[in-house]
This record gives structure tokens, sequence and C-alpha cells, in this order.
């Protein structure tokens, strides 16, 4: 019989996490390779528990996913650029065309809703300026309800992390 999970939230719907989720967390941020056993080993657990736990943090959505991360310029995704993007309309079915166009652009890796002058801004990896231009004309531009576009260039990466810390 599958034992059942427990999950403690607060009133805003956190998850309550203790001192040793959070160690837990901080080491698969580091490695996401390591092995039960070697986390067991530094957080003075056995390896039982520190499974269940992160069990119970992937179950409860804290740990969302595992992944690789890639240097961009050795798989040739060298160019970086920010897109500032506002929309023409900004009724509910407007928004939800374009963010449906944009997740299934490949070239854009991340998207947020901002506040400001814009309403969108997003994270665009390309091989190089003509690969930028090509999606820029080809694909963003020719999104639905277009707004305005302002393009910024990553001329060099000062800090890339992917942590939270604690």
């Amino acid at each position: 019989m599958a034992k059942a999970v427990k999950t403690e939230q607060t009133a805003n719907g956190n998850i309550l996490l203790d001192a040793k989720d959070i160690s837990i967390l901080v080491l698969l941020q580091q490695n996401a390779r390591i092995t039960v056993k070697e986390i067991a080993d530094k957080i003075h657990l056995s390896t039982t528990p520190v499974h269940e736990r992160i069990k119970r943090m992937e179950a409860n959505g804290v740990i969302k996913q595992y992944a690789t991360l890639l240097d961009p310029a050795k798989v040739k995704k060298g160019l970086i650029a920010i897109c500032y993007v506002s929309l023409k309309e900004h009724s509910k079915t407007a928004g939800t065309k374009f963010i449906k166009a944009i997740n299934g652009m490949q070239e854009v890796l991340e998207c947020y809703t901002i506040s400001g002058e814009f309403d969108f801004m997003l994270k665009v990896v390309t091989e190089d300026m003509n690969a930028y231009h090509d999606f820029h004309v080809n694909k963003l531009s020719s999104i639905e309800n277009m707004g305005h576009v302002q393009s910024v260039f990553v001329m060099g990466v000062i800090k890339d992390t992917h942590q939270l810390v604690w």
C-alpha cells in the first residue's frame, strides 16, 4: 500500500519546507544528478526519508523539473536578445493568442508579463544576427495584434544562475 504524501501549506498556498527540505533543494540545484545516498550523507539522514522528501516536493510542484544547462555559444546559439513587446489590444483573448504564439517559438526561452510601457519581456536566443532578423520579421512581428517591439542585445553575461537561495 502506497504511503500518503503529507503536505503542509501556509494560508497563501506556499508549501512549508523545513531545514532538511531546504538542504536537499540546495544540493539538487547545485547538481541535479546527485544521488539520494550522497544527499543523505551530506544532510545526515538515511536514504528513505530523503527519497520521500524529494518525491513529496516533486508531487507538490516545489521541484518543477530537472534540466541540463547548456552553454549557448558552444551549441551555435550565441546571440541573446531581450525583446520588450507591447500589444495593440489588451483583451484576455488577445493576450491568450499572443502567449500561444510565443509558446510555439523555439527561439523564445523565457516570457514574462511585465508592468510599465511594455506588456511582455522575452529572452530570445538565436545563432546570429541574421537568424534573429529572420525570427523578428517572420515570426515575432507576424503575430496578430503585435504593437511595438524593442530589442536589446546582450553583449556579455555577468551572472547567469537558476538557483534560488535561502
